[in-house]
């Protein structure tokens, strides 16, 4: 009976992907917050992110989350560019509308990022919602 019940419990925590032990858990990368334009306010706010704006240049220059650095995903050297970018910090990731920051993720993860959030809707989420841009 008790080797029915360890061998059933090994199975429910394969089947589930949990680490087991000597698992490396920095090896698993996190899937990405979605925030809305609320919460990611409150993240800026508190300091807890840098803002990563993933649009054009020409867009960026348009208008911007206060402290936004800009890094274009149209670029040949994006990955390279996130590369440096410090992996044990949050990053608060959006473009216009979500899709290109969507693509994003990926390559955050891909390059081990730990703590990303998603802004839901991008920048456009952002003006709908009354959060104030720089120029």
């Amino acid at each position: 009976m008790y080797r029915r019940t360890a061998l059933a419990i090994l199975v429910c925590t394969l089947a589930l992907g949990l680490p087991g032990r000597g698992a490396d858990p920095k090896s698993v990368s996190p899937q990405p917050l979605n925030v809305d334009p609320a919460a990611a306010e409150k993240l800026i706010r508190e300091g807890k992110v840098t803002v990563i704006d993933v649009r054009t240049k020409d867009e960026f220059d348009e208008g911007h989350i206060a402290g936004a650095k800009n890094i274009d995903i149209k670029n040949a050297d994006f990955e390279k560019q996130l590369s440096t970018l410090d992996k044990s910090k949050s990053y608060l990731v959006h473009c216009q509308a979500g899709g290109r920051s969507k693509a994003s993720m990926k390559i955050f993860e891909k390059l081990g990022f730990h703590s990303i959030y998603h802004l839901n809707d991008g920048i456009m989420g952002w003006e709908e919602a009354g959060k104030p841009l720089q120029k």
